[in-house]
């Protein structure tokens, strides 16, 4: 992502170095865990329109998205207020298949 000055940075010392790796962290982990919280609901609202979800498909989609980041954007401030739902980690997709690919591949399907 890298922000501020496109990621580089300018200031040599290493406690200010630290600060902004870490600050960066942050934001990465921050964004990657909101995106997958819109794709789990997209998923959600998918499966209740009656569309089957392959786990295929969703095993390529990455939470790590950043084109709709606009860091110096308007942003709209009257939903602050408004307590969200619990987090549900559940979706009814069986990633079964995608598991047992994995398996195989690594050779762990095998009895000993």
């Amino acid at each position: 992502m890298g922000f501020g000055n496109r990621g580089v940075i300018a200031d040599n010392d290493p406690i200010e170095q630290e600060k902004a790796m870490k600050f960066n962290a942050l934001l990465t982990n921050a964004v990657i865990f909101h995106n997958a919280l819109d794709i789990a609901e997209i998923v959600r609202q998918l499966l209740e329109e009656g569309w089957e979800i392959d786990p295929e498909d969703l095993a390529h989609i990455s939470p790590y998205l950043t084109e709709h980041i606009n860091r110096f954007g308007e942003y709209s401030t009257h939903e602050l207020g408004i307590q969200p739902d619990a987090y549900d980690p559940k979706l009814d997709v069986d990633f079964t298949p995608l598991r047992e690919q994995d398996l195989t591949a690594a050779g762990l399907d095998q009895a000993a």
